[in-house]
């Protein structure tokens, strides 16, 4: 196999005094490690043939920026093409970005699907002219923890990059604090479905831009956990033009309402992660058609919203003294409430909640009466209580039974629920009194 391919699948040859310069190949996973190879070792990527995902740990790349790269042979190109890797992990590297400009191009004879940029620096700027026009395989691209210039005036390069990136389906830049996307780098991504920039610098100045008219058009899912911001409303006219949206991530962000805001989301939007957002009150309005909604690990108290298509509602981890009305929500499948504050379900309660497939209602602090016990254990018969029964599930009172585990308690029908012994006992004595007439 020729240098240049090995350079190739290296993404340069490195080497560093005191660590060993092989790779090594799980057969089982089919997943091979690279660390600090060096010109002289490369055979050693030879191991890598027969991997799907190859990850190249460590190393400075600088040396190799005059390295000789030519275009392919025949030869080069065949061998290339017969690799079954599919994803290419950088960890750890020092990367001119002008030698990443002329060696992105030979991926386009490749198979690889996916690219991956962990704890890497991009150094200097790249000539990136080479490859204007040119496509490339990857669908999926992703940078964590990574240092680079600025995305702000970098704007010519993703011109560049346009043809290939129009056709990517996933990018990921988390932990590398982005402080903003320019509208027109968010216009080059024609069809994106899937943005995820967690654990970044993003404020609530910076995301009308970033959603500007033309930008991300095709975008399904989004994910801003773990940013700046603050102004729930102000997101919601940030992402107005993404007409696509289904999911949106807004959790561990602190979030504030604007009461003189009447913003309308995406009509598209099914899918909203408002956990860990410091709510003390459910915010509003709400997407309209939503599906799915978690404001668990916040501090509500109550939640009184009506949502027609809801399915699945998470609030664990609150302040919840009782259980939301069922009736609001007629298509519920899915309920969560651990970690709040409910001391027992009344049987109205039960009977609702037993028709939910699943029902999540551990750690709280259980009042082992009739309703707290006997109502729990009646849900609990149905089949649908879900994780943490029963061994999640423990009284708090009365003194009797505190420490006890709710499935141990004993529930005498006749005094916790009279009626299901009342009702049966008076159609009894009905029966025969028709007899002796």
């Amino acid at each position: 196999m020729s240098v240049t391919v090995l350079f190739l699948l290296g993404l340069g040859l490195w080497e560093a005094e005191g660590r060993r310069n092989r790779c090594y190949f799980n057969r089982t996973q089919e997943y091979c490690r690279c660390y600090n190879l060096s010109e002289e070792t490369a055979g050693s990527l030879i191991q890598c043939l027969a991997a799907t995902t190859v990850e190249f740990r460590g190393g400075e790349l600088e040396k190799y920026i005059a390295f000789p790269i030519r275009d392919l042979d025949s030869s080069a190109i065949d061998t290339l093409g017969s690799l079954i890797i599919e994803k290419i992990i950088i960890r750890d590297v020092l990367i001119p970005e002008i030698l990443l400009a002329r060696v992105l191009r030979f991926f386009s004879y490749t198979n690889v699907k996916e690219l991956a940029f962990d704890s890497c620096v991009f150094q200097g700027t790249g000539d990136w002219h080479e490859m204007d026009g040119q496509s490339l395989p990857i669908q999926s691209l992703s940078f964590h923890n990574v240092t680079s210039a600025p995305l702000t005036g970098n704007e010519k390069a993703f011109s560049s990059l346009s043809t290939w990136l129009a056709t990517l389906q996933n990018l990921s830049v988390t932990g590398s604090h982005v402080t903003s996307l320019p509208c027109a780098i968010g216009r080059v991504f024609r069809a994106l479905h899937s943005l995820d920039l967690a654990q970044n610098s993003l404020g609530d100045g910076s995301l009308a831009p970033s959603f500007c008219q033309g930008a991300f058009p095709q975008l399904q899912v989004l994910s801003l956990q773990h940013n700046n911001l603050t102004s729930y409303h102000s997101v919601c006219e940030s992402v107005q033009l993404l007409r696509e949206l289904q999911a949106l991530n807004l959790s561990q962000n602190t979030l504030m309402a604007d009461p003189s805001s009447s913003c309308q989301w995406p009509a598209s939007l099914r899918i909203f992660n408002l956990s860990n957002t410091g709510l003390d009150k459910v915010l509003t309005p709400l997407p309209a058609n939503l599906e799915v909604l978690d404001m668990s690990y916040n501090h509500l108290h109550a939640v009184d919203i009506s949502l027609s298509s809801l399915r699945k509602l998470f609030l664990s981890q609150n302040l919840l003294q009782a259980v939301p009305s069922i009736r609001n929500y007629p298509v519920l499948d899915t309920l969560h409430l651990d970690n709040n504050s409910i001391t027992e379900l009344s049987w109205d309660e039960v009977k609702l909640l037993g028709r939910l497939q699943d029902v999540v209602v551990a750690s709280n602090p259980f009042s082992c009466s009739c309703s707290g016990a006997g109502g729990l254990q009646s849900l609990a018969a149905t089949g649908h209580l879900g994780q943490g029964w029963p061994q999640n599930y423990m009284c708090q009172s009365p003194p009797g039974y505190q420490g006890w585990l709710v499935v141990a308690v004993p529930v005498p029908v006749l005094r916790c629920h009279p009626a299901a012994v009342v009702a049966p006992l008076c159609v009894a004595l009905a029966l025969l009194g028709l007899a002796g007439a």
